[in-house]
């Protein structure tokens, strides 16, 4: 299993990114109201968010660093960059980086309060409520500004969905994903480099809602890379954290 953070390594000024999720998933229609975001360390590392509120994103705990500073990551119609200021991250308090990096489940979950509203092309996404169990074959949407081909960062920054299904022994910790034509075997569509943070979607009566975030990812065959399976973790067990840590930070979900 691999942390899916990315360090760019051209010129956000040069850099003409192409595709995210590997596999070939398709780019998201832009004429949409976009949920995402791309979240930019000040040692160039990405990772991608959803909006819960104008001003506060949810991404994924293994993104921040304490030590660095954060800046929303956009590019216009011409692919030049621009930033917004974040005020202050907030990372779940029982988040812990050794836990994670040894692949065990844990809340891998952080907020990110920004210093001025987001404008009206993005909208604040829903958080699913609880629910049953997860089955086996279960379908989710992945979405994420995440590198298409591993290794080449060059094809990150622009935003791709797929659908992948559960697998293995669907829990309330930690969900894994693949993509039922390969079924993790052979490369196939995933989560890659950029995409942790990013929004696992359930379908709810025809509502996209966000049942999880992308915690980290494999390769076929569990090896390392990506196109394998797609981590997750689902935020029923978190959810009285993020409503409570967003009333503190003056931005109160519905």
């Amino acid at each position: 299993m691999r942390r899916l953070t990315a360090a760019l390594a051209c010129s956000l000024t040069l850099c003409c990114p192409a595709a995210a999720l590997v596999g070939g998933a398709p780019a998201v229609e832009r004429g949409v109201s976009l949920h995402e975001v791309m979240i930019l360390s000040g040692r160039g590392n990405l990772c991608t968010g959803t909006v819960l509120a104008r001003e506060l994103v949810l991404t994924a705990a293994h993104c921040i660093d304490p030590e660095l500073t954060y800046r929303l990551y956009e590019l216009d119609a011409e692919r030049k960059p621009s930033f917004r200021a974040i005020a202050k991250t907030v990372v779940h308090p029982q988040f812990s980086l050794p836990t994670f990096n040894a692949n065990r489940a844990t809340p891998d979950v952080a907020l990110l309060k920004l210093v001025e509203p987001l404008p009206a092309k993005f909208s604040p996404a829903e958080l699913a409520p609880k629910r049953a169990r997860v089955v086996l074959g279960e379908k989710f949407i992945v979405v994420g500004y995440g590198a298409a081909t591993r290794g080449d960062l060059r094809t990150s920054a622009t935003l791709r969905r797929a659908e992948l299904a559960a697998t293995g022994v669907p829990g309330n910790l930690q969900l894994r994903l693949f993509d039922p034509a390969t079924q993790g075997n052979t490369p196939g569509l995933g989560a890659c480099t950029g995409d942790s943070g990013g929004p696992v979607y359930e379908n709810r009566g025809g509502k996209f809602v966000v049942y999880g975030l992308v915690s980290w990812s494999t390769g076929p065959k569990a090896a390392d890379g990506c196109g394998g399976l797609t981590g997750v973790t689902p935020l029923e067990l978190y959810l009285g954290w993020i409503m409570e840590t967003a009333r503190k930070l003056g931005s109160p979900l519905p």
